[in-house]
């Protein structure tokens, strides 16, 4: 046990007769290692990336109800009055009458 563990250790493993095989079976886990850290990165994008985003879309929806706000403010009667009395344009005295128009047979 002691003989085959400084084997492994000194490397001889990797020179003997039968390396070809142990050298595939190397390769095989190094790519294997190689596919794990790129899959674990993707994956790590792809976090950093649905974060941002829920950043962004938090951002768009409380600028939407500002700017909503801001709309339902400057539609009210009061504010169209004032911006119309500057360019002269004053709420009628009179109130809408309601015109019907009979067809003639």
């Amino acid at each position: 046990m002691k003989k085959s563990f400084y084997d492994i250790v000194k490397g001889k493993f990797l020179v003997s007769d039968d390396a070809f095989k142990n050298w595939r079976f190397i390769i095989f886990l190094s790519l294997l290692a190689i596919i794990m850290i790129a899959s674990s990165h993707q994956a790590d994008k792809k976090v950093h990336e649905i974060a941002r985003l829920s950043n962004e879309v938090k951002e768009l929806k409380s600028e939407y109800v500002d700017v909503r706000m801001q709309l339902m403010q400057s539609k009210m009667e009061t504010k169209i009055i004032k911006a119309m009395e500057n360019r002269g344009l004053f709420p009628s005295e009179i109130p809408p009458q309601k015109v019907i128009i009979k067809k003639s047979e």
